[in-house]
């Protein structure tokens, strides 16, 4: 595989102007098509390649078999002011989770904190890309996203796939660059192990369990009956089984609807979370305390090996500027994926810089 450096780059711009088009080509309404290709490209600037335009084929097979919805509003379920509660009807997720992200960050300038929660969205994609929505207005967010069709990770203890990766995302905000926090309950992706598949890699470590509950790091056992491990792998798993638990309650339990009426295709449950500091201790005094948070991080004595300390965010944030500057590196495979789709639907894939 060719390195980073040798890769061809692309305008961001032109990537997001060719997704849109090819999703309003397939079908989306037009402002659900911008929101899909604009989150999708920021999972690419950031950095989180599984979950960038390597999903875009994916989605555009989606839209083809009408797992996809591709127009409409969410259902209201309830709307208590500071509480929202959605059935996303199947819509795009990235068009979903980014408004409401927006309406929580509206609704917690009000009441300083909203939550607004979403049964039934098809999948979201790279939680972390959204997170900017409201730390651009100062505020803390928390992205919470579970699968009820899926099953890839076993409970702690167990041996057959319960739930899915559960990821949940926190954004920050610092006098400076906020902290934004992307991980998950389980130690790897489904998506990260189906493109170790395709490309015949492996893990560096053991983050999966074989049928039978031996470590490994083949990622094919997904296929096999095999399932990703926990955060804390087979040592300390009960982290990842109880960060998964609070998630599928969180997200599937609030919104009503879940894995107890066993739903069919790509689908997802989010919850949406937003504070306003200026509700709370005030604004200035809490990034009065990020900030020292953050100073103190980056001061702390690195250990042997490790150039210096990090902040979460820090790199994906270094990696969106360059690319913006520079042009964006796409993973090896995903402009050829994406070449059916613009020749069936017509549109121009975007040239290399």
């Amino acid at each position: 595989m060719t390195s980073e450096e040798e890769r061809p780059r692309y305008d961001a711009a032109a990537l997001r102007e060719a997704a849109q088009a090819l999703f309003s080509a397939a079908g989306l309404e037009e402002e659900k098509a911008a929101a899909v290709a604009r989150y999708l490209v920021e999972a690419d600037l950031m950095g989180h390649t599984t979950h960038g335009l390597a999903l875009a084929g994916w989605y555009l097979q989606g839209i083809e078999d009408g797992v996809m919805a591709k127009g409409g509003a969410p259902e209201v379920v309830s709307d208590r002011g500071a509480v929202v509660c959605w059935r996303g009807r199947r819509l795009p997720g990235a068009w979903l989770t980014s408004q409401a992200v927006e309406l929580a960050a509206t609704r917690a300038a009000v009441h300083g904190a909203a939550t607004v929660v979403i049964g039934d969205s098809h999948h979201i994609g790279c939680l972390a890309a959204y997170l900017p929505i409201a730390t651009e207005r100062g505020m803390m967010v928390t992205v919470v996203s579970s699968s009820p069709s899926g099953a890839q990770v076993a409970p702690f203890g167990g041996l057959k796939g319960l739930y899915t990766p559960d990821p949940v995302a926190h954004g920050i905000p610092t006098p400076g660059d906020p902290i934004l926090i992307d991980i998950s309950a389980s130690i790897t992706t489904v998506n990260m192990s189906q493109r170790l598949i395709r490309e015949g890699g492996r893990f560096p470590y053991d983050w999966l369990m074989d049928a039978e509950g031996n470590p490994t790091n083949d990622p094919t056992v997904i296929n096999r009956g095999g399932t990703l491990l926990p955060t804390g792998g087979l040592d300390h798993g009960q982290k990842g089984y109880g960060m998964a638990l609070h998630a599928e309650a969180l997200t599937q339990g609030l919104a009503g609807y879940g894995r107890a009426d066993a739903p069919k295709g790509t689908n997802a449950a989010v919850t949406v979370q937003v504070y306003d500091p200026e509700a709370f201790g005030g604004r200035e005094a809490f990034l009065r305390q990020t900030g020292w948070l953050a100073d103190a991080c980056r001061a702390n004595p690195p250990r042997p090996g490790v150039e210096r300390v990090r902040l979460p965010g820090e790199a994906a944030l270094r990696r969106k500027r360059e690319a913006l500057a520079q042009g964006v590196v796409l993973h090896p495979g995903i402009v050829e994926t994406l070449a059916p789709y613009a020749e069936r639907y017509g549109v121009s894939l975007p040239l290399a810089l």
